[in-house]
């Protein structure tokens, strides 16, 4: 038995109605059993009804952390995955009531504790995560055409971060190569940018910029693509990192300053 308490809530009411229910019928079932219910109607109903409330529940709570850009979206939809799993492998064909009986109890019980956990764990947690992608206004600059620019590089760099994880495609090659040439083009045209801004302004330390833009540049273009294809996913979290930390750490350190010259 679970009882639903305030420690559950998302503050998302979609969210937390849904938890109420599946742990309505979770307790629902467990009192048939515990009522003598005939284990064979409550077996399979506990399989099919659990089973198809819970994919529309994850359906509804996937869709709505995608529309607010949840950093932990990829994290989600692989343990979803793995709970649908578990009902989807688990068969009462052909057991007898005793064996049926213990195999129903056990699913209740992993059913039970995997949702009460997920919930406290993780779903609790639905919108309140900050994304290391996102463009936050410790990196502005007070300069427009700068911060704009910054806010497409971090773009990219977070559909990067969605193509590492997106689990659904098999063969993500062709993708990654237009990413990294977009990140490859755009990094230059905002370098180019913020660099003819400096000029303007008598930027005293325009040339230490050019010379950090450079060592970006040089990054890039040691992407090898063939490594790319041996070890997508291995490759690109390293890559991102990298480009992640070095252009924050540009931001924070460099390009702030740029606006106290102009």
């Amino acid at each position: 038995m679970i009882k639903f308490t305030d420690d559950f809530l998302t503050g998302i009411d979609l969210i937390d109605n849904e938890h109420r229910q599946l742990i309505s019928m979770l307790n629902e079932i467990n009192d048939r059993m515990l009522d003598g219910a005939d284990v064979r109607t409550e077996g399979m109903k506990l399989l099919n009804g659990l089973r198809d409330y819970a994919a529309r529940h994850f359906a509804d709570e996937e869709s709505y952390m995608e529309s607010i850009s949840d950093p932990e979206l990829a994290g989600q939809k692989k343990a979803h995955r793995a709970f649908v799993d578990r009902i989807e492998h688990t068969n009462f064909i052909g057991m007898n009531d005793e064996t049926m009986t213990t195999a129903v109890l056990d699913l209740l019980d992993y059913m039970s504790r995997w949702l009460m956990h997920h919930i406290l764990g993780s779903d609790t947690l639905i919108g309140k995560t900050v994304s290391p992608f996102a463009f936050t206004d410790k990196y502005k600059t007070g300069i427009e055409l700068i911060d704009s620019e910054h806010q497409k590089l971090f773009d990219i760099m977070a559909r990067v971060d969605a193509l590492i994880h997106n689990d659904e495609l098999y063969d993500r090659f062709d993708q990654i190569v237009g990413l990294i040439n977009e990140l490859n083009d755009y990094t230059h045209f905002h370098f180019n940018d913020e660099e003819k801004l400096m000029e303007e302004y008598h930027y005293s330390g325009l040339e230490a910029q050019k010379k950090a833009h450079r060592i970006f540049y040089d990054e890039l273009d040691r992407i090898d693509l063939d490594q790319v294809d041996d070890d997508q996913e291995a490759y690109l979290e390293d890559l991102l990192k990298y480009l992640m930390n070095w252009l924050s750490g540009h931001i924070l350190g460099m390009d702030k300053k740029i606006h106290d010259e102009r």
